[in-house]
């Protein structure tokens, strides 16, 4: 402060956290003419959505895809610089009852023979999930969202989905989508991921899943982004750093994950999370050809792919990478392994451990009844933003940074009345 008692601002906007939702706050409030300061605890961008490089492979911090038929993705990045490589539309079930393929018979009519023949769900069943989907393909988003909420097992079963195939086919896979299997999760939440996986492609980018917020990084102007910037408290006038630097400013936004924002700021609700562990494997040989999710019907694991054979350039020449994901943070390496050789059907004796990601705070959860958004103001100048302010997903977390972007901007042209310079 100046002698006055006025606040000496060094930017007009201090954003917290340089994942996917402050990324893309910064963006629209640098875009607007403002100046903005996005400050990063760690070496690079990406909060979850982060990829490391061990011995050749690329490994992303815990297993996820990337659907380009998110609104907020198409918005803002051209995919085509990210080279993007897609999953089959579907997966194969093993398990006590065997290997079956769950295919979209409209995309891959050659690969839906078990499906069209009766082999994965009856055809009552099969007509009651058809009529779902092209439902939730077709109706406008804001329909869906206005929807009754309720369980998704609830919805699924009112859809007329009989409880054999809830229990035996959509609940394997569905909670490798949710981090949960009650399928406790909003039916509006289910219904708009239904929607966005048949509208669009799940997709891996060449270089992981970093390289979507790192393209969104590029796209900031120059000396917005710093790195190694940690924030240890967060006050109306800015922002006091780690190292002990104060960065003034009119407006903070928190974007980062629940509790770390729940420490900035504080009485903010922090909601309950979902766990995974993703656990990482070298193979001589591929265990399963093609870019399949495989899923585990006896609900043992959540689900395995081979993800050299969805991105050719993940693993070194001649080795496979294996990416395993399992509920929770407690399942050990060996077990895991042994369950893979009796889904692949193959010797898993070989394969070598690479990496086990534990990640206690993966999805935030979003049991029925739950708010598709929450507004970002918490505070006169202080701001929240992220995935748990929305719901768990690339999606999500894009639209709270806006959201919570359009909110500052909203505040500082009623609180100055003029532009930056002006």
């Amino acid at each position: 402060m100046d002698a006055s008692g006025a606040v000496n601002v060094a930017v007009d906007v201090a954003v917290v956290g340089a994942g996917a939702a402050g990324l893309a706050c910064a963006l629209d409030v640098a875009a607007a003419g403002w100046r903005v300061r996005l400050l990063e605890a760690s070496d690079a961008v990406g909060g979850r959505m982060r990829t490391d490089l061990r011995g050749g492979f690329r490994l992303d911090r815990g297993f996820q895809v990337f659907n380009t038929s998110y609104p907020q993705v198409r918005r803002r990045l051209d995919l085509r610089p990210l080279r993007l490589h897609p999953f089959t539309p579907g997966f194969v079930l093993a398990g006590r009852a065997g290997r079956r393929r769950v295919v979209d018979p409209l995309r891959r009519p050659d690969l839906a023979g078990d499906l069209l023949r009766g082999r994965v769900v009856p055809a009552r069943d099969a007509a009651a999930l058809g009529a779902l989907t092209v439902r939730d393909a077709l109706l406008p988003a804001a329909v869906l969202r206005r929807g009754r909420d309720v369980p998704t097992a609830a919805a699924l079963r009112g859809a007329g989905v009989s409880r054999a195939t809830v229990d035996g086919v959509l609940r394997p896979f569905l909670s490798g989508v949710f981090l949960e299997d009650e399928l406790a999760t909003s039916a509006r939440v289910f219904h708009l991921y239904w929607r966005s996986m048949v509208r669009g492609t799940l997709t891996l980018p060449a270089a992981g899943i970093g390289a979507v917020p790192a393209a969104l990084a590029a796209l900031l102007p120059p000396g917005v982004l710093e790195l190694d910037a940690p924030v240890a408290a967060v006050h109306r006038g800015g922002v006091l750093l780690a190292d002990g630097r104060e960065l003034a400013a009119r407006c903070v936004v928190v974007a980062t994950d629940s509790a770390a924002a729940a420490a900035l700021l504080p009485g903010l609700p922090v909601p309950p999370t979902r766990a995974v562990t993703t656990f990482y494997h070298a193979a001589e040989r591929s265990p399963l050809a093609g870019p399949t999710l495989l899923v585990d019907g006896d609900r043992r694991l959540l689900n395995s792919v081979v993800l050299s054979e969805v991105v050719p350039g993940c693993a070194p020449s001649g080795r496979s990478l294996v990416s395993t994901s399992v509920l929770g943070t407690a399942a050990e390496e060996p077990a895991v392994r042994l369950r893979l050789a009796e889904l692949y059907g193959c010797d898993t004796s070989g394969w070598e451990p690479l990496a086990a990601y534990r990640i206690p705070g993966a999805l935030p959860a979003m049991p029925a009844p739950h708010p598709l958004t929450r507004r970002g103001r918490w505070a006169p100048g202080r701001y929240v933003c992220g995935d748990h302010r929305a719901t768990g997903s690339v999606q999500g977390a894009l639209a709270s940074g806006a959201r919570a972007a359009r909110e500052v901007l909203a505040d500082l042209a009623a609180g100055r009345g003029a532009r930056p310079g002006g």
